[in-house]
């Protein structure tokens, strides 16, 4: 894997899109485990940023991606697109700038999203008071 660097969120998050900050905010909410965001910005044109995060179960997965979508809605934000609810092992949630993906741990281990982008800055985001 990349470099990654265990980054509180609360210095992280304050160089960050409020509206990524924020989903940052509504994963750790539902206890979402090893949340990282990979900066894509100078390696990719598909999107800005991809939030990553593992639940510990398809429910637990679904939960976390429901609680982006719901707090994100809240305050006017709305997603592109959604994909995987019906089973729960990765739901992927597009919202143009960046793109939050919540996994089962089999299937992040199996995709390994974080290898995709060998160069990609990787940070570790703590929830605040971690």
């Amino acid at each position: 894997m990349t470099d990654t660097s265990a980054t509180s969120a609360a210095p992280a998050v304050k160089s960050l899109p409020q509206d990524v900050a924020r989903a940052v905010e509504l994963m750790h909410d539902r206890k979402a485990k090893d949340v990282v965001l990979m900066d894509l910005r100078n390696i990719s044109s598909a999107t800005d940023f991809f939030l990553i995060a593992s639940g510990t179960s398809d429910t637990h997965v679904s939960s976390i991606a429901d609680n982006v979508v719901d707090g994100l809605k809240q305050e006017g934000h709305r997603p592109l697109n959604v994909e995987g609810e019906r089973g729960g092992r990765w739901i992927l949630v597009d919202y143009f700038t960046f793109v939050v993906h919540v996994f089962h741990p089999a299937a992040r281990e199996f995709y390994q999203l974080e290898r995709l982008w060998g160069d990609a800055p990787i940070h570790k985001m703590e929830p605040e008071g971690a």
